[in-house]
């Protein structure tokens, strides 16, 4: 049995879910926003979807720097989320002015800055605080960040059902609402972690974590330079390089939920249960809470695994989660193979696909967290995990670039690299094949991954 994690984990799972909630819940409404009340088409919509996502991972490379060398974890954090509530109460304000272009774009774009600049301040260094709660090699380090991922997707779930409630009603009106929950979602998050931090975030030893980095001086009062990477230190910096590279395939189909797969819940999706329309945005709760039901299943099977001596290691982990992601978009294609843009579809093949992209994610998500905590140096962690974020921004971008193909009634087709996007089955094979040659290649490569970890598996 596992022993007992430090306050600290759960503080930083409290300030995580509280996060998430707000970044979700905005996620959930924003494309609908764009091309219900700012009536932008959805290619310009997922065109700045893309674009904004790219930006949030992009910049905790950023973050994680300015963490390392100058403000350390708790300061990056306090400021990173100041300026994420005040980027959705400006989303909350553009909705406010959404029949007055002039007045609710400079709203819009400027929410988007903050929330941009906000993210890339926090994200990567809440996620680095988990490993240091830990003394090295500590064996609770990968189902602490399942713990943690838990914290995540406790306000993923959340936030689609409380925004999406107030917000995608059908009134372009009633969008602000939304947003302003995710606003004040943000505020619960920042006064927890200011409450709670210097009582629970500590080593051990009862040291305090996340603080400003200090400058070691030698007798000249010259700042000492840290040691050159030794040459295992490169290759598991290597794998961490190259895993992040896959991870951009996996992110790229998977974050079609708040965009391609949006449109398709909207338009394509029969929503009628019972003489009540559910709103398209709730759709976006089936991950979050496929993931609270099945993180405890998957660490389970881990476990067990491990204790038979047949465990895969973590590159095969995350091959099988994009075979899972794969697998979803092809029962999907299969559900809508034949069918005619103004025919709406059962739910269910919906359902299936955020399913098994949950399994996907479990395999994948958590596990590429831990492993940039356990291979990177400790003075790198937090500029490693911006690094790894980084994928994801690519990720993100590609999304909304992939999501401009899908395929509209009386518009010319869509094509990528001569594939032709004539319909919906040929939208989502897409996914299939990109995710599945992905999946292969890394289970091919999986071994000597391995070997380049030194035991750090």
């Amino acid at each position: 049995m596992l022993r007992q994690h430090p306050k600290g984990l759960y503080l930083l799972f409290a300030t995580e879910m509280w996060e998430r909630f707000s970044y979700y819940g905005m996620r959930a409404l924003f494309v609908l926003f764009m091309v219900n009340a700012l009536m932008y088409d959805k290619v310009q919509a997922s065109e700045i979807y893309g674009s904004f996502t790219g930006l949030v991972y992009f910049a905790p490379l950023l973050g994680g720097y300015i963490s390392d060398r100058f403000w350390g974890n708790r300061r990056s954090i306090v400021v990173g989320a100041l300026l994420m509530a005040a980027g959705q109460f400006a989303m909350f304000t553009s909705g406010l002015f959404h029949t007055n272009a002039a007045l609710a774009t400079p709203w819009l774009y400027g929410g988007l800055g903050l929330l941009i600049a906000g993210n890339g301040l926090f994200k990567p260094n809440i996620s680095s605080m988990v490993g240091q709660l830990y003394p090295v090699g500590d064996k609770r380090i990968d189902s602490a960040f399942t713990i943690f991922y838990m914290g995540i997707n406790a306000g993923a779930l959340l936030a689609p059902l409380v925004c999406g409630t107030l917000g995608d009603t059908g009134n372009p009106d009633d969008f602000k609402w939304g947003f302003l929950a995710a606003g004040t979602g943000m505020l619960i998050s920042l006064c927890l972690f200011l409450f709670f931090k210097d009582k629970h975030l500590v080593t051990p030893e009862g040291t305090a974590i996340g603080m400003a980095p200090v400058s070691k001086l030698d007798a000249s009062g010259k700042a000492i330079k840290h040691e050159p990477l030794t040459h295992i230190e490169k290759q598991r910096l290597a794998v961490i390089m190259i895993l992040s590279a896959f991870v951009i395939f996996f992110w790229s189909a998977f974050e079609q939920a708040g965009a391609s797969l949006t449109f398709f819940a909207a338009e394509q999706t029969n929503r009628n249960v019972l003489g009540f329309t559910i709103p398209a945005s709730y759709f976006q709760s089936i991950n979050p809470i496929s993931i609270v039901l099945f993180a405890p299943v998957f660490a389970w099977l881990w476990t067990k695994l491990g204790n038979h001596g047949v465990e895969p290691n973590s590159p095969m982990k995350m091959a099988i989660g994009l075979l899972f992601l794969a697998l979803g978009y092809l029962v999907i294609a299969f559900g809508v193979s034949g069918v005619t843009p103004d025919t709406k579809v059962s739910m269910m093949w919906l359902v299936s696909l955020y399913m098994l992209h949950t399994f996907g994610e479990l395999c994948l998500s958590p596990i590429g967290l831990s492993l940039v905590v356990k291979l990177s140096p400790a003075r790198l962690t937090s500029l490693m995990m911006g690094i790894w974020f980084v994928s994801n921004a690519a990720a993100n971008k590609f999304a909304g670039m992939l999501s401009e193909l899908y395929p509209e009634p009386g518009k010319p087709v869509p094509q990528l690299l001569g594939y032709a996007v004539n319909n919906l089955h040929d939208f989502f094979m897409l996914f299939v094949f990109m995710a599945g040659t992905a999946a292969l290649i890394l289970f091919a490569l999986s071994s000597t991954l391995k070997k380049m970890m030194h035991g750090l598996s």
